[in-house]
């Protein structure tokens, strides 16, 4: 914050710094290299929200891509239809 450096290489040994990870979490972004280079809190903001939206959308959802199969190991089918058809004795 505010900070000027010389040379490129001070500008980078700023991102390791202790003083950066807690200017970080003050923001409640997390320090991790996507950051490094980002020099101003909006830009660190708005990649933190386009990260945070990717990361909720790679996300696991059991009910919905949990496989499951029946007793012979066929039919793949997702955990809602498999229990759908079990509790009509189909399986």
């Amino acid at each position: 914050g505010n900070e000027s450096y010389r040379g490129r290489s001070n500008f980078e040994k700023y991102f390791t710094q202790s003083q950066h990870a807690y200017e970080m979490r003050c923001l409640n972004i997390p320090n991790t290299k996507h950051f490094h280079g980002v020099t101003k809190i909006a830009e660190a903001q708005e990649l933190w929200g386009r990260l945070r939206t990717a990361l909720e959308w790679n996300q696991f959802d059991v009910v919905q891509n949990e496989e499951c199969e029946d007793s012979h190991g066929n039919d793949v089918l997702n955990r809602a239809q498999y229990e759908a058809l079990a509790r009509q004795g189909l399986l």
